[in-house]
């Protein structure tokens, strides 16, 4: 980095599910200096357009675009009116969002659902990430790509999701054509609001990679995939979704007059690409080397881990060159569950007496558990759960998966119970470990970040324990828009006091504590042997051929009414 008179700043714009957040950040240290958060005054759209009778069905979940923009237009002159500084300080500006979320556009990149013709119809809303409405879609894409061998299905570990972008417009084109044929393009969010700052449309490594099937080399999935997919779609990576793809932490232009009148920043001020939000948890933990592996510990868990080469990994959500860190492969998996199972135990099975211990204590329900449950040594409550209580991702891909615990007596206490959910997300990630290594990928170092972290100390002494390795964690509270942040200064390059490439600014901005969480050795060689049991319900009940692989799946049948 240059010094280029007096320090210098950076913003990150996090986007998440129910609130966008700007941090500014010292370009030098990385230390956070402002904050502030924007509720989206819309939320997440879930029952009834707004301001109409629409309703929506099942599985909707949608957004309004202008509270992307109200988290601009509050959070970011908030935040530099916090710190005090002069807006020629702030050198750059990153965003990270929530994907794949996306948005139907006009030639002028307006949302049409800002139009009176469009406002009634939910196709021409934002379509958010948890929008599972798209799953026919999916399934069919997923049926086709398997039965024409398409090279971009094993990259995603032989599924795609509902979540991701194709599935989503398919369900568009077949459901609103109106809609479809309207839209100029169609653009994830994360994109949309760099086209906002800066007037110009780059289409992110990070989005286009992980949620719209992109690859470096090979590009988008073949014209006659697409076209025996649907005949309006044989040339939609060139025309809907036709954008330059450009790395993540490069500049994709400078802040546009009227935007920076708005925000209270000076015009030309660089904007980076964007990134999805869990991915730059990876550049604010300060990871640039291959072999490690970051957790992004929240109510799910999602693993990135770097590589140098490209390796196909049955159930990892995806590898992508230049998808995290410019020059690298980036690997995504995940548990659907981890923070929520533990919350849907505290919330639906915890006594009256246990919340009046806590209260007579003066904690939590959260901390009298884990205080108790830190009183058990591995293995002491004879339990075991699997923790597919959200369905399975990695390593096998199956919504239709449930959770389950083994070894309940008339004894058996809530803090037990509250132990064995810990250990098995701790398990869960060992076996995404093994998965990868046994794909010729070695984890060498792990990272932690986010919520979990922070706050159950138990959960991440049994993560180090089962997994026999030295976990870091972040040091920064805002990890994401910390990383965010990381690529605003890489995009306002070193001549503008940031720096020259995005590997430099997450060496000198990223950051974890000092002091990691060191393995007990007795403990893992007692997790080692409750492993060995959790391997066993894990490919009994995952596996469809396996001896009961069909009962879980026949339960989720009944339920559904199918």
């Amino acid at each position: 980095m240059m010094e280029s008179g007096g320090k210098k700043y950076a913003l990150g714009v996090d986007y998440g599910t129910e609130s966008g957040r700007a941090v500014l950040v010292d370009v030098q240290t990385g230390e956070e200096i402002a904050a502030n958060v924007t509720v989206y005054a819309h939320g997440v759209i879930d029952r009834h357009l707004p301001d109409s009778e629409v309703m929506l069905a099942k599985d909707w979940a949608l957004q309004h675009p202008g509270d992307y923009l109200d988290v601009l237009r509050q959070s970011v002159p908030a935040v530099l009116q916090q710190a005090g500084i002069p807006p020629e300080s702030v050198i750059g500006i990153g965003i990270d969002f929530t994907a794949c979320t996306v948005l139907p556009v006009n030639a002028d990149g307006v949302p049409l659902c800002f139009f009176e013709e469009y406002w009634n119809d939910p196709y021409s809303w934002t379509k958010l990430w948890k929008h599972h409405a798209a799953a026919p879609q999916a399934e069919r894409i997923n049926h086709l790509a398997k039965e024409r061998g398409e090279d971009f299905l094993p990259r995603y570990g032989g599924s795609i999701s509902s979540e991701w972008l194709l599935p989503k417009l398919l369900e568009t084109a077949e459901q609103s054509p109106a809609v479809f044929e309207a839209a100029d393009r169609f653009v994830e969010a994360a994109d949309w609001v760099v086209w906002q700052l800066c007037g110009e449309l780059v289409r992110s490594s990070c989005c286009a990679g992980y949620k719209g099937i992109w690859h470096k080399l090979e590009g988008y999935p073949s014209t006659e995939f697409l076209k025996q997919l649907d005949p309006r779609f044989e040339s939609l990576y060139h025309t809907k979704l036709a954008g330059a793809v450009v790395p993540v932490g490069s500049r994709a232009g400078g802040l546009e007059p009227r935007m920076a009148k708005e925000l209270g920043l000076l015009p030309g001020t660089a904007v980076s690409t964007a990134i999805i939000d869990a991915h730059a948890a990876v550049l604010g933990c300060g990871v640039t080397e291959p072999g490690s592996m970051v957790l992004a510990m929240g109510t799910s868990l999602c693993h990135m881990v770097l590589g140098d080469e490209e390796h196909l990994i049955q159930g990892v959500n995806g590898v992508v060159e230049d998808g995290i860190v410019p020059g690298m492969f980036g690997y995504e998996a995940g548990q659907p569950a981890v923070g929520d199972m533990f919350a849907w135990f505290v919330n639906t099975s915890v006594s009256e007496e246990i919340t009046r211990q806590a209260a007579a204590d003066g904690i939590g329900v959260h901390n009298w558990l884990e205080r108790e449950a830190g009183k058990l040594s591995p293995g002491q409550s004879g339990l075991l759960a699997l923790d597919w209580w959200n369905g399975g991702r990695s390593p096998i891909l199956d919504e239709a998966l449930s959770g389950l615990l083994v070894g309940l007596t008339l004894s058996t206490t809530p803090a037990e119970i509250y132990r064995a959910l810990l250990e098995s997300a701790a398990f869960g990630t060992r076996r995404i470990i093994e998965t990868f290594e046994d794909s010729g990928v070695q984890i060498a170092s792990l990272y932690a970040c986010g919520g979990l972290p922070q706050k159950n100390k138990l959960l991440m002494q049994i993560f180090a324990d089962v997994l026999g390795l030295d976990i870091k964690v972040a040091k920064s509270t805002q990890p994401v828009a910390l990383g965010a942040a990381i690529c605003g200064a890489a995009a306002a390059g070193s001549q503008a006091g940031g720096y020259d490439s995005l590997s430099d600014g997450i060496r000198a901005m990223g950051q974890t504590k000092e002091q990691s969480i060191r393995p007990n050795r007795e403990h893992k060689a007692a997790y080692d042997r409750l492993y060995a049991q959790y391997r066993v319900m894990h490919e009994a009940f995952g596996v469809p051929s396996g001896p009961v692989g069909k009962v879980m799946r026949e339960l989720k049948r009944m339920r559904t009414g199918i």
